[in-house]
């Protein structure tokens, strides 16, 4: 299976990042020297190949960092990405912030209950406004210098700027990123050639992010009648892309690094069917041989990852995401959001004995 899968999506996220490269590499970051080195690690690239030829990709797209530079710029600062959940921000003035390559973002919700997205960024000397989730009053104050913006990202007060001259506060207020919802996820967009009075439309944006998967991902449960449980964050010493290659060849490392999941499948009803921008595995689970017995996997599991770094696990009543957030050529920040079904977000013995299991088979 690893031979069919990893090479499918490697190969859309080459014919992806050549074609941005290809018309818009004018336009962007990337300095001259990084721009012909990752010039010449797309020209390897053949999108012709069939799958069944196709070989591992080279060790320079996991470790080269001219590479990594473009994997940012045209796959990470393009389109939409997962950055959270819904639940994060339920109420007036709760926020959460993140990362998106080098971006720091912030997203709230305001005193109109609109939700916003920002650059994380004081318009002054470019300090971080905020940090991890919670609520706010009203107000983001930054820490260095006391600029105050609202939760709608307008410039409230700037500190100890009497006299100064051709200071217009309406000019200084947070730069806006495009943010949308879909089922229980937030996703934000901070493409450049994406204008912030450019209207959401909900429709396109499932297209986009989803292509023709929304319809599938809903009716197998993949919704907003989940109830958040908790967050595990784990840092990795390896390029983003090892940790996704390892998800995508689920059907063929688990039986043999994963003895105890596997006992809970039924591996030989292992299938994967490839979409435009998601890869579906499906799987039965095992039969339990009593009433008594632990079984926290269902009778099937559904394992979708998104491009390019997102992924959602359904399986009985749980549901958990892992989000694969790159901090450098050779390492990431992979975060786990664990969701229930509220019938069960009480029952303190199978939750605590579920998440054992997991961890389990995250170590």
């Amino acid at each position: 299976m690893a031979m069919i899968i990893r090479p499918v999506t490697m190969k859309m996220t080459m014919m992806i990042m050549k074609n941005h490269y290809d018309n818009n590499h004018h336009n962007r970051v990337l300095n001259p020297s990084r721009l012909v080195s990752a010039q010449k690690l797309v020209g390897e690239f053949h999108p012709k190949i069939p799958i069944e030829k196709a070989k591992t990709p080279p060790s320079s797209w996991y470790t080269d960092p001219s590479f990594y530079a473009l994997e940012l710029d045209s796959v990470f600062y393009r389109g939409w990405q997962a950055v959270g959940y819904t639940e994060q921000i339920q109420h007036t003035g709760e926020f959460f912030t993140g990362r998106i390559g080098e971006v720091e973002f912030v997203v709230c919700r305001d005193d109109n209950g609109k939700v916003n997205g920002f650059h994380n960024v004081c318009r002054h000397h470019a300090s971080l406004l905020a940090a991890g989730t919670g609520k706010s009053n009203s107000c983001f104050v930054c820490p260095y210098h006391g600029w105050t913006y609202g939760l709608d990202g307008k410039l409230l007060k700037a500190t100890r700027i009497t006299g100064i001259q051709n200071f217009n506060v309406n000019e200084f207020g947070l730069i806006p990123l495009k943010v949308a919802m879909w089922g229980p996820f937030v996703l934000l967009n901070i493409d450049k050639q994406m204008t912030h009075h450019q209207e959401v439309d909900g429709d396109s944006v499932a297209s986009e992010w989803l292509s023709s998967c929304s319809e599938i991902l809903s009716l197998n449960g993949v919704d907003s009648s989940l109830s958040f449980l908790c967050r595990r964050e784990y840092t990795i010493e390896c390029n983003w892309k090892v940790f996704c290659d390892n998800y995508l060849d689920g059907g063929y490392h688990v039986p043999y690094a994963h003895k105890g999941l596997a006992s809970g499948l039924k591996l030989d009803s292992y299938s994967t069917t490839i979409f435009q921008k998601v890869s579906i595995q499906r799987c039965e689970g095992g039969c339990t041989e009593s009433k008594d017995d632990f079984d926290r996997l269902g009778s099937k599991a559904l394992y979708a990852f998104i491009y390019p770094n997102f992924m959602i696990n359904r399986y009985g009543p749980w549901m958990d995401t892992n989000l694969v957030i790159p901090l450098g050529p050779r390492k990431c920040k992979v975060v786990f959001d664990y969701f229930i079904e509220p019938s069960l977000k009480d029952d303190k013995a199978f939750i605590e004995k579920s998440l054992e299991d997991s961890e389990r088979v995250q170590v």
